[in-house]
């Protein structure tokens, strides 16, 4: 079984979408791990600030099946596809990481550009796996949160709690 990296966010009913989106990872995949909640601005465009978190889970499923049932469970909390890349959303999941692949799957680039470029992803993946390293840079999380500008994104933990399990940092 692959180890995945997801990162999840929201602007549009925050609490709501990313509940349902925590709802539907728990019952298709295995060992839901999930890292803190945290604010952030829009990065792209004006809007509504986003919920952010990485969850981590167990799959069978290939990059491509993948990345089909992250599309489905967008599409069913109302992503709408038709929107400007750089706008608002009830939902949206990227794959982050998948075990160690490295370069372009299923049409999929792996690992995730913005693990690096944006807080918002790499703060709560170094909360939640600290010492994995990235596939590239062979880099643990943690240090590269610790040598990431902090002045480039605004971003703050929120209290969330999702089935009686605080999320909060």
């Amino acid at each position: 079984m692959a180890q995945v990296y997801v990162s999840i966010g929201s602007n549009t009913d925050r609490e709501v979408y990313i509940g349902r989106c925590l709802d539907a990872l728990d019952a298709n995949f295995e060992k839901l791990a999930l890292s803190p909640v945290y604010e952030s601005v829009p990065v792209g465009f004006d809007g509504d600030n986003f919920y952010n978190l990485v969850a981590s889970f167990k799959t069978d499923l290939s990059v491509g099946e993948l990345s089909k049932k992250l599309k489905m469970i967008e599409d069913d909390n109302g992503r709408c596809r038709t929107s400007p890349k750089f706008s608002g959303r009830t939902l949206d999941i990227d794959i982050l990481t998948y075990d160690a692949l490295i370069g372009k799957i299923d049409g999929v680039t792996l690992p995730r550009e913005e693990i690096t470029e944006n807080a918002f992803v790499l703060w709560p993946l170094a909360e939640l796996a600290p010492k994995a390293r990235h596939p590239v840079l062979a880099e643990t999380y943690q240090q590269l949160w610790l040598d990431y500008d902090k002045e480039k994104q605004s971003l703050h933990p929120v209290p969330f709690v999702w089935r009686d399990k605080d999320l909060s940092a």
